[in-house]
């Protein structure tokens, strides 16, 4: 395994495929990242050599915002909502969708398991 930006890349991934184990690092951005080190091709993580690691390392520690750091700033971004009161930041308190999705029906990921109700069976319309 090898480590880039405190993460445990796997050896026989390709190169852009492996570098998006890294938080904060998509498809896009492994790509623009393997360009920049000047890695021709698309071999495996474990045929590159130190120096091409060494690269990637310095690529991805300069320019991108990865794992904790970028963690942390998503969290702050969230906890400002919430302090400054506005309605994302009330949904996210309450744990609904933020982003205008319904909720009548759906959401069952945010919403949790469905919790049985007494008295809410339907009634037979009587003729």
């Amino acid at each position: 395994m090898t480590i880039v930006a405190g993460v445990n890349i796997p050896d026989n991934k390709r190169v852009d495929i492996s570098l998006r184990h890294i938080y904060g690092i998509g498809p896009v951005n492994a790509q623009r990242v393997t360009a920049m080190a000047g890695i021709i091709g698309n071999p495996r993580m474990k045929e590159l050599s130190e120096d091409q690691l060494a690269r990637i390392r310095e690529i991805i520690d300069k320019g991108h915002k990865v794992e904790g750091d970028l963690k942390r700033e998503t969290n702050s971004n969230i906890r400002r909502l919430i302090d400054i009161g506005s309605y994302r930041g009330l949904r996210h308190r309450r744990g609904l969708p933020a982003r205008g999705q319904r909720t009548r029906t759906n959401a069952r990921t945010k919403r949790g398991a469905r919790k049985t109700v007494a008295g809410r069976r339907r009634v037979a319309a009587k003729k």
